[in-house]
C-alpha cells in the first residue's frame, strides 16, 4: 500500500483508531493515504484543518478546478483522477480530459480559464508568477482574497500530492472500477499500481469523496 509500513490494525493507539473511524465513516472503508499517516495521526488532523480552512472561502467548483489543475500540474495520478472525478460534477468528464490536456473547453469561462493557468503556474513553478499574472486575474473579476485563495489552493495541494507519491501511496482498489478511458489520460505521474494487500473493494462512487 506504501513504501514505508504501516502499523498492523492490532497495534494501533487510541489516535489512529479515531481517524481510522472518521475515514471509514466517510468513505466506507479506509483509504490507502489514511493508512500511511498511522504514525502521525495529528498531521492528517493539521491537514483537515487546513482544507476546511480554504474551502470555506471558494465555491465547490472554484475548488475543483483549482485542485485538478494543480494535481494534475504536480504529475500526482491518484489527485488528478480523484478530483477530476469531483470536477465532472460540474463540466463534462471530457471537458476534464481537455483540461488536462492543456485546452480550454468550452464549458470554462474566460475567468477560469485564466484561474486554471494561474493555478497551473503555482503547482509547477511559483516562482514564475509575476505580478503581470496577478493582474490578469484581477481584470477577470478577482479580487485580492479570492486570488490569494486560489494560490493557497494550489499551493496546498503540493504539500499532498508530493508527500503521498513520496511515500508510495497507491490507488485503493476502487480505483480500478473507474472506466480506463477516463483514468488512463489522468495517469500523469505513478501508475495506477495495486497491492495485493489492498483488499478492501469499494464501489467507484466512493472515489468522488477524496480529501
Amino acid at each position: 500500500m506504501a513504501f514505508i509500513d504501516t502499523i498492523e490494525d492490532r497495534d494501533i493507539d487510541a489516535d489512529v483508531r479515531a481517524m481510522y473511524d472518521r475515514q471509514q465513516a466517510h468513505y466506507e472503508f479506509v483509504p490507502n493515504y489514511a493508512r500511511a499517516f498511522c504514525h502521525r495521526p495529528h498531521v492528517m488532523a493539521l491537514w483537515a484543518a487546513l482544507q476546511n480552512g480554504i474551502r470555506r472561502e471558494m465555491d465547490k467548483r472554484r475548488f475543483e478546478l483549482v485542485t485538478f489543475a494543480a494535481a494534475h500540474a504536480l504529475k500526482s495520478t491518484l489527485c488528478s483522477i480523484a478530483h477530476g472525478r469531483l470536477l465532472s460534477q460540474f463540466i463534462p468528464a471530457e471537458d476534464v480530459l481537455a483540461i488536462g490536456r492543456g485546452e480550454t473547453p468550452p464549458s470554462l469561462t474566460p475567468a477560469e480559464a485564466a484561474m486554471v493557468a494561474f493555478a497551473r503556474k503555482v503547482a509547477a513553478d511559483a516562482t514564475t508568477v509575476t505580478g503581470d499574472d496577478v493582474r490578469g486575474l484581477k481584470r477577470h473579476g478577482f479580487s485580492d482574497g479570492e486570488i490569494f485563495d486560489i494560490a493557497a489552493t494550489s499551493a496546498a495541494r503540493a504539500f499532498w500530492s508530493k508527500l503521498l507519491d513520496a511515500v508510495g501511496v497507491e490507488a485503493d482498489a476502487a480505483v480500478q472500477k473507474l472506466d480506463p478511458a477516463f483514468t488512463q489520460p489522468l495517469t500523469v505521474g505513478r501508475p495506477l499500481d495495486f497491492d495485493s494487500r489492498a483488499g478492501e473493494e469499494a464501489p467507484a462512487a466512493q472515489l468522488r469523496r477524496h480529501a
